[in-house]
């Protein structure tokens, strides 16, 4: 059975060890054969491009990056599509939407050429609960405006987590359409593997760094408290900004940056290597890196978002925060005064390894687009 998925992810392209390589490094056996159709990408080559040529996970996935600027993504995804289609046979698609809505308006036009059925997955709703921007807070006002129209050709909507599922529903979204199916695996070896890790960092957070992480807050929170170290892991747009940010209150010597990191062992020794994994995010679908740090048993602070919302229990896997700068303050000052209480909540917060297990989610992920194939 052949899958055509549509998505807006060019990590793989650009040499990264993303959450979508380790993904598709499990997904991908599930397939006789995955063709990718993403905007383009920092590559010379714009044919179909073998997964393996960039790392070691199978030659049955390829992807196609678009030649052209990203406003013209449908037309690139309804050409494209054609083409594969006719040599390929896709029996099911999927469509990543999020605004400004190309791979949705893409997919429809393919499905409606082809007769190929797809299932549109929205993992978060930008903006939602909290805008981190401008731009999030008219990504919200768009979506619940457009979604529920936006998904009436679809064959199924996935979502990632309830609240979400709940909010589409609220703005028409059908829901005998909507499933529930998560997309945050747990590699049980490669967590189990990590072991015991020196402890360098008072608190750690992990992402790309974009507002709606508020990696400013976690800053802000830190720099109120005196001789607290953090460690943020990821890079992005922000970067910058959160770099300044630090030395204009006088804490650079503090926070310590590490960019990108080489594989996922590395994510998990950096996020190991603290007291406190915090996430303090205004909006999310997940994100994986919560559960990650969960399962390594790390003591961790969340907001009320995402997947954290479903899996949190508020003072005994973990601890809420309203992601406010004074809350936040507390409630790492609470944790950092009570190593008991730390290890109380890590070990208690391991269990999540079980619930998310990455071999047993991804064949439900699998089978539940198999359904919808034609």
């Amino acid at each position: 059975m052949n899958l055509l998925m549509i998505g807006g992810d060019r990590s793989i392209l650009q040499g990264k060890r993303s959450a979508f390589w380790y993904t598709l490094q499990e997904f991908a056996s599930h397939w006789d054969r995955i063709d990718v159709l993403c905007p383009r990408a920092d590559h010379p080559c714009c044919e179909p491009i073998s997964l393996q040529c960039y790392q070691p996970v199978g030659g049955n996935v390829y992807f196609h990056p678009s030649p052209w600027p990203l406003w013209r993504q449908p037309q690139w995804i309804l050409q494209r599509g054609k083409e594969l289609s006719r040599t390929s046979g896709f029996s099911v698609m999927t469509a990543h939407e999020y605004p400004p809505f190309y791979n949705g308006i893409g997919a429809w036009r393919l499905s409606k050429a082809t007769g190929v059925p797809y299932v549109m997955e929205i993992h978060h709703v930008v903006g939602y609960p909290h805008a981190a921007s401008p731009f999030e807070f008219i990504g919200r006002i768009v979506s619940q405006a457009f979604l529920g129209l936006d998904s009436r050709p679809a064959a199924a909507v996935r979502t990632v987590n309830s609240s979400t599922a709940a909010l589409l529903a609220s703005w028409g979204v059908d829901t005998k359409k909507i499933g529930v199916v998560p997309s945050f695996y747990l590699d049980r070896e490669a967590i189990t593997s990590v072991g015991e890790q020196p402890i360098k960092f008072d608190v750690a957070c992990c992402g790309r760094l974009v507002p709606n992480k508020r990696f400013d807050v976690v800053i802000d929170a830190v720099g109120s408290l005196p001789g607290i170290s953090l460690a943020i892991i990821g890079d992005g747009p922000d970067r910058s900004r959160l770099e300044q940010l630090a030395r204009d209150r006088k804490i650079a010597d503090g926070v310590t940056f590490l960019g990108w990191l080489p594989d996922q062992p590395a994510v998990l020794k950096a996020m190991k290597s603290a007291n406190i994994f915090v996430m303090n995010s205004s909006s999310e679908g997940g994100p994986r890196v919560l559960l990650e740090a969960m399962a390594l048993g790390c003591p961790v602070i969340s907001t009320r978002v995402g997947i954290g919302a479903d899996v949190i229990r508020d003072g005994v896997n973990g601890v809420f925060t309203s992601g406010h700068r004074i809350d936040l303050a507390a409630q790492i000052g609470r944790l950092l005064a009570d190593r008991e209480l730390r290890l109380e909540l890590g070990a208690e917060a391991t269990k999540i390894l079980i619930q998310f297990d990455r071999k047993k989610l991804i064949a439900d992920y699998a089978a539940f687009v198999q359904s919808f194939a034609h």
